[in-house]
């Protein structure tokens, strides 16, 4: 089984001399661990930086207009094209700061400008559910990733997290059971029929 040492040396090992931008992709269901590896990476390496998916996230408002708010989280509630273009952008501008969107799970909205990329940063670490769905603009994503990774976790710890996580963003427990049961679990099992489509599945750390 990898190790989080195996998993670190892989991705010095992709970012090479530092003379091109490396982007690394980090993908997987809903609570299987993406954010958790890609902060932990990040830390390990001086010259990598985190950028989520989660930025991307249409606003509610956008979602109302659409009628997709009761299924936040779906691949056809994110700016996926706009999520490709910056990766691209982090590829083709590397010589400057280049502002990225964060998310902010309090208010559950995505937040412009958030995250800034220095041009110090060769490896970027990028992590989200669709990295690896051929479908729609989320092709062009795929294509601009140098290589992704797949997480996978015990399928009862990774919905306890999500339980768990829902209930620490304001829902009550029924709300988050059912919400975690139902719109979650129907993206994670489209995210897990992507698993062949990476590079390397990682499993539990």
């Amino acid at each position: 089984m990898l190790t989080f040492d195996d998993l670190l040396l892989r991705a010095r090992s992709l970012a090479g001399d530092g003379r091109r931008r490396t982007l690394l992709g980090i993908a997987g269901s809903p609570g299987s661990g993406k954010t958790t590896l890609a902060e932990r990476l990040v830390r390990e390496l001086d010259d990598a930086a985190h950028v989520p998916m989660d930025g991307f996230h249409l606003a509610d408002v956008e979602l109302d207009r659409l009628g997709r708010r009761d299924r936040k989280g779906a691949p056809d509630t994110f700016d996926a094209a706009g999520y490709a273009a910056l990766l691209r952008r982090l590829r083709e501008d590397a010589d400057e700061i280049v502002y990225a969107p964060g998310f902010e799970r309090v208010l559950e909205q995505p937040i412009a400008g958030a995250v800034p990329v220095a041009p110090t940063a060769r490896l970027i670490v990028t992590e989200g559910n669709y990295l690896l769905l051929g479908t729609g603009a989320w092709a062009r994503v795929r294509a601009e990733l140098d290589e992704v990774w797949f997480c996978e976790t015990d399928e009862e710890e990774r919905v306890r997290r999500l339980v768990a996580r829902h209930e620490a963003f304001g829902k009550g427990h029924e709300e988050a059971v059912a919400w975690v049961r139902g719109t979650d679990q129907r993206n994670a099992d489209l995210v897990a029929g992507t698993r062949e489509g990476a590079d390397l599945v990682v499993g539990p750390l």
